[in-house]
């Protein structure tokens, strides 16, 4: 009830007609994990300089069709980002303009349910500009990689703390670290631990 209410707020809001497709029920195979590389953990105040996307298709990685972008930062990189995304300033200068490149990454996502790895702040980093844009959230259905993979433990160490961290899930699930942690790596390690544990419960 609540979800109806706050989508057909949300589409209210839409101000380009194009994009009333998000809007429409999914019914494909298809979904779309994806990651942010970030100027900092503030939604508000900080950019995106980086994002890195791929389809899943059934129990496949479309590396193919994958979506992959570089944004010229509208403030100074610190430190302590860079430390985090391996990216410096001199890496972006031939950045895109977030502008143009949420366009680009509405029209590659469509209206297909999104994968991620605490997705809530990659959604909010993306919400930031398509509400700018185009006067909307993302109303696309949502699906927590951390929250699943809590799931399918919690039963086994119902008393225990649970290690949520990204590292920790991919060793645990046996799954091959790709080394450099940039947008597009991530997301296809985020994409595989989806696979891994929505496989097993086939």
């Amino acid at each position: 009830m609540f979800d109806n209410f706050f989508k057909n707020w949300n589409k209210k809001k839409l101000t380009n007609n194009k994009y009333e497709y998000l809007f429409d029920p999914y019914d494909g195979d298809e979904y779309i994990c994806f990651d942010c590389e970030t100027t900092g953990l503030n939604p508000k105040i900080d950019d995106i300089i980086s994002i890195g996307a791929v389809k899943i298709k059934g129990n496949k990685i479309l590396l193919s069709q994958k979506f992959e972008r570089f944004i010229k930062p509208k403030k100074k990189l610190e430190g302590d980002s860079i430390k985090i995304h391996q990216i410096r300033e001199c890496d972006l200068i031939n950045g895109e303009n977030i502008d143009d490149v949420i366009y680009d990454f509405l029209d590659f996502i469509g209206n297909r349910p999104l994968v991620g790895y605490y997705l809530e702040f990659d959604v909010a980093m993306i919400n930031k500009y398509s509400k700018s844009k185009i006067g909307i959230k993302l109303p696309n259905k949502q699906l927590e990689v951390s929250s699943l993979y809590y799931d399918s433990v919690i039963g086994a160490i119902p008393q225990g703390n649970i290690d949520l961290r990204f590292n920790t899930i991919m060793k645990k699930l046996a799954l091959p670290m790709m080394g450099k942690h940039d947008a597009v790596n991530d997301a296809i390690m985020t994409a595989m631990i989806f696979l891994k544990l929505t496989n097993n419960k086939k």
